[in-house]
């Protein structure tokens, strides 16, 4: 526990960076929600004139007359591309970080095990994740209460659970990477993240990255695909959950039989 509250401590700056940006876009975004309103049937008409855009973001499967459809939009895109970032930073850094500072000789000559310190490790940077979260979704109901406007909370829920396995999943992935790498992880993490995301804007596009929605995290977590059918694809979510746990599971290995110095 105490290594748990020395990670909380250490990350905490950026915590409350990363979640009160995203959290303030999302506010911004719904602000203007009452006024866009009125124009909805120009701004479609605009939306239709961008092509394979509109098909790439999901724009062509929302109505943005509804709250829900601008909130998916905009606002989801904010959580879905930082939420991603924020999570891959955290993974990728997780061990490497150790190695980079020197603190990792330190740390392993107290009484504690490797395996503990990994797990210990990962349970803080989850927990980091779902303060972010929190703090978004809270930032979105006062957005909500501000305009006078109410959601659909059943589809609501959904979309931020699943929002959250996204961010799970890379922050596994990001953590098998991270045993392996001493130096340029974070950016390495963040390469992945930034692949996957346009890997799911590609097979939004056109049916021949039909593949791609089986490596991508946004196959299930996609705002457009959520909003329009009221749910996630439970099978894409699973094979999700199978690569992070995949990830977890090599950077556990490989961080037990590492030569640390």
């Amino acid at each position: 526990m105490t290594l748990i509250k020395m990670e909380l401590k250490r990350n905490g700056k950026s915590l409350l960076i990363w979640s009160v940006v995203i959290g303030g876009m999302i506010l911004l975004c719904l602000l203007l929600y009452p006024e866009l309103k009125k124009e909805v049937d120009s701004l479609e008409e605009a939306l239709k004139n961008m092509g394979g855009v509109t098909a790439a973001f999901g724009m062509d499967r929302l109505n943005y007359g509804e709250l829900m459809g601008f909130y998916g939009i905009y606002g989801g895109s904010m959580l879905g591309i930082g939420g991603i970032f924020y999570s891959a930073i955290l993974g990728a850094g997780m061990l490497a970080r150790e190695e980079q500072e020197h603190t990792a000789e330190f740390l392993l000559t107290h009484p504690v095990s490797r395996e503990k310190i990994f797990f210990q490790k990962l349970s803080s940077m989850a927990i980091l994740l779902v303060f972010m979260n929190s703090i978004v979704i809270l930032f979105s109901c006062v957005s909500f209460a501000m305009i006078g406007e109410k959601p659909d909370w059943d589809v609501f829920w959904i979309y931020h659970g699943a929002q959250v396995l996204m961010q799970m999943e890379i922050l596994g992935i990001c953590c098998g990477i991270s045993a392996f790498i001493r130096r340029g992880s974070v950016s390495l993490g963040i390469g992945v993240a930034a692949l996957l995301y346009f890997l799911g804007l590609f097979s939004n596009i056109t049916d021949k990255a039909e593949a791609a929605k089986y490596l991508t995290p946004y196959a299930y977590a996609d705002a457009a695909k959520i909003i329009s059918e009221r749910g996630m694809d439970e099978k894409l979510a699973l094979l999700g959950i199978a690569y992070g746990l995949i990830g977890i599971g090599v950077g556990f290995w490989k961080y037990r039989r590492k030569d640390i110095s």
